[in-house]
């Protein structure tokens, strides 16, 4: 997650409240969930505790990187930053794993049909993955770097929220209410580039393109045959 040295304290003030606000959201939904008795931490899979750990470790990167910057802390924001993106790799592998194995399990929502459920957490998992390794590769252009490494984190928002509103009563329609969500928190930062730019910065405008695009995916891909072939014999039906 490098940066440019120039005026980060005030810039990067705003990227690490950002980071703040989506990883105590997403800790909030997870744990409201558990504290409600919906779920036993204990009785999960190893697995399910190793995605876990790697998400909180990917929160606390996203939390520290910004801080660094705005420290002239340089040098191990870089190298933080490759090990970021090595973490996002293992959080996209261990995302669709998770996925795969609740499916045979049965471990998945019963509010989600297998189909959907298997879309949902591919999809996602591999445009997070894709992401982080645009802002990587990115990582000379700051202004997209911070966007999209924020924005990979608002498009994996979807299973705090699941956490959160009444899925059971949102079968079918889920993916409006997660996505318009979702967009609501890019337009924080849209605002934000009006303030700073006068103008919606291109890579704001591509996250909310990509969030769109997600949730279309997901829904479109539940109802392919191949999808719903291998989401049966998953499930063992």
């Amino acid at each position: 997650m490098a940066t440019s040295a120039a005026g980060v304290i005030p810039a990067e003030r705003f990227w690490q409240r950002m980071a703040i606000g989506l990883a105590v959201f997403i800790i909030f939904g997870f744990a409201q969930f558990a504290l409600r008795g919906f779920v036993d931490p204990v009785a999960a899979p190893f697995w399910v505790h190793l995605h876990g750990i790697a998400m909180l470790a990917w929160l606390g990167l996203l939390i520290v990187q910004p801080t660094l910057v705005s420290r002239a802390e340089l040098p191990l924001h870089r190298r933080l930053g490759w090990i970021g993106g090595g973490l996002a790799l293992v959080i996209t592998g261990l995302g669709i794993f998770t996925g795969l194995a609740s499916l045979v399990l049965n471990r998945f929502p019963p509010f989600f049909s297998p189909p959907y459920f298997l879309a949902l957490t591919t999809v996602e998992a591999l445009v997070f993955g894709a992401m982080v390794w645009w802002a990587v590769r990115r990582r000379h252009a700051t202004q997209w770097h911070r966007r999209l490494m924020i924005g990979a984190t608002i498009v994996i928002l979807e299973p705090a929220l699941g956490r959160i509103l009444p899925m059971p009563l949102m079968i079918g329609w889920s993916d409006i209410p997660i996505g318009l969500i979702q967009l609501a928190v890019v337009g924080i930062i849209a605002l934000h580039d009006r303030r700073t730019f006068g103008r919606v910065h291109p890579a704001t405008k591509a996250i909310f393109l990509i969030v769109i695009a997600v949730r279309a995916t997901i829904y479109l891909l539940s109802l392919a045959p191949p999808v719903i072939a291998l989401a049966a014999r998953l499930t063992g039906g």
